[in-house]
């Protein structure tokens, strides 16, 4: 908004620094503006790493002669020439992907010069040769454990005084660990790897280093084959036939909820074992009528079975068993509230999905996640990202676009929050094309009056059934069936409370195809 004042710009240029730290962060310079005697300037601070930072700090020096006056969204100290931004309270903790961007008004012609970030070089290029005094030794004994497809797993032996470690693909900063091993993903053809210890004195030389080629990944699924796929409430009373649901919607895929655990055993709704076939006659109709239906596991009341289950070996023999009842080709992984912040049963859950589509070649795993329009949550990232460490081919990314307790647009916040979940996953995924990683990306609004009060109408849904044509989104989803049909006003687990016909946004969704 400061910018605002100079109305004369005389020229706009852009200057570009690139960073390679020690905390994991980047460091870009540009000119927004330049009036001859003046410029404002910023810098874009970005984690493009694959963990969480907590905090960044940017130094330069400015040539005698130039001064720096106002400054915004940073805290300055300067030493004559000398000037160090940090990070306020609200800008330092940068998800992996995630920028922070401040700025600042300097009277004189100077550019930053001598520019770091967190203690490294803004200069670019790799990382210094010779080690400052007082650095650790360099680390020994850099090997891999595991290489996927997608990502390596590296170790290395401690460094005697070093309280971290730089990971590095070639010159690049991939992340920054305190303990002795990283989880980094893979681009393809050769990639080369080395670590470097850090103290408080410095970096230190390079480990030995480490070269490896992934396998190629699995073909991502065909696309379209279940373009839309709304959830139905298999818990409702009366139970929800899905032969009428799909008569008055026009839909041919549905995503039934929720199985969920009973100690370590699936049970629908804590209520009938998957095991009798409970509902299958109505599966099979829908798929005699040439559509088809997920399972989902989970959800935002029940326990998901990977938190129930204490082994992995345990974990799988209960999502077979769902399997190999319904023979199902899809399932979905509803994963809510503490569930995706548990390391141990997201590893168990990976782990076991990777050998559930090993032993179901073909079968199609979404990972349905709490989002912002700001993207999936760090809880979230690590969802995915442990799903690819593990050898799951992930289908879809399927994010919750709803309840999020702020004034706005929902429609077009279910619009950013899919626009964001494809930057994230492109992050993870760098190998594939950018129509592939879109074919990962699924979006499930709540129809009409959210659990916050926020209203998602029948506007909205035809902006999302836009979008999703124009990017070819994996699938498009809402919750839920039962309270489109029901085009009513009362308690919202069965009503939109917004003025409706009967299956009103099902014949809006059923327009996408895929």
């Amino acid at each position: 908004m400061l910018a605002a004042a100079f109305v004369a710009v005389v020229a706009l240029t852009t200057v570009v620094v690139t960073a390679w730290p020690a905390h994991a962060a980047t460091a870009t310079f540009a000119k927004d503006s330049d009036w001859g005697t003046g410029y404002q300037g910023r810098f874009t601070v970005t984690n493009d790493t694959s963990t969480t930072i907590t905090s960044w700090r940017v130094e330069f020096d400015l040539a005698a002669g130039s001064a720096m006056d106002t400054y915004w969204d940073a805290l300055l100290t300067s030493n004559g020439n000398h000037h160090t931004f940090t990070n306020r309270n609200y800008n330092g903790t940068l998800a992996p992907g995630a920028s922070a961007v401040f700025g600042f008004i300097v009277n004189g012609t100077a550019t930053p010069a001598n520019c770091s970030v967190n203690g490294s070089p803004c200069a670019g290029g790799p990382p210094p040769t010779s080690p400052p005094p007082g650095a650790p030794p360099a680390p020994t004994n850099l090997r891999t454990t595991t290489v996927t497809c997608t990502s390596i797993t590296l170790a290395w032996n401690a460094s005697t005084g070093a309280t971290s470690y730089d990971v590095y693909q070639g010159t690049t900063l991939r992340t920054n660990v305190t303990g002795l091993t990283a989880t980094v993903p893979l681009a393809a053809g050769s990639n080369t790897f080395t670590v470097r210890a850090r103290n408080a004195s410095g970096q230190s030389g390079p480990s030995n280093a480490v070269t490896v080629t992934p396998p190629p990944c699995p073909p991502p699924p065909p696309a379209g084959a279940l373009p839309h796929a709304p959830y139905v409430d298999m818990g409702a009373w009366p139970t929800p036939l899905l032969t009428d649901l799909r008569a008055g919607g026009g839909l041919r895929g549905f995503t039934l909820a929720f199985v969920t655990a009973s100690a370590c055993k699936a049970m629908w709704f804590n209520a009938y074992d998957p095991r009798t076939g409970w509902m299958k006659d109505q599966v099979d109709a829908i798929r005699a009528a040439g559509g088809d239906v997920k399972i989902s596991f989970g959800g935002a009341t029940g326990i998901e079975l990977a938190q129930a289950c204490s082994t992995v070996d345990s974990l799988l023999a209960e999502y077979q068993a769902v399997v190999t009842a319904y023979n199902l080709k899809y399932i979905d992984l509803d994963i809510e509230g503490a569930a995706t912040a548990d390391p141990t049963s997201v590893n168990r859950r990976s782990q076991a999905l990777a050998r559930l589509q090993q032993n179901n070649p073909g079968l199609r795993v979404s990972l349905t996640l709490p989002v912002l329009p700001e993207g999936l949550t760090a809880d979230g990232v690590n969802v995915v990202r442990s799903a690819r460490d593990a050898g799951v081919n992930v289908d879809i990314v399927n994010v919750m676009a709803m309840d999020y307790y702020r004034d706005g647009d929902y429609g077009t916040f279910a619009v950013q929050a899919a626009q964001s979940t494809f930057s994230q996953l492109k992050a993870l995924y760098p190998s594939r094309t950018d129509a592939q990683v879109w074919r990962m990306v699924g979006v499930t609004p709540m129809l009409g009056q959210n659990d916050d009060g926020r209203i998602y109408n029948q506007g909205d849904a035809r902006q999302l059934v836009q979008f999703a044509q124009q990017q070819h989104l994996g699938v498009l989803a809402f919750w839920e069936m039962t309270r489109d049909r029901n085009a009513c006003t009362g308690a919202l687990y069965r009503c939109t409370n917004i003025p409706q016909t009967p299956y009103e946004f099902s014949q809006i969704f059923a327009g996408y195809t895929g």
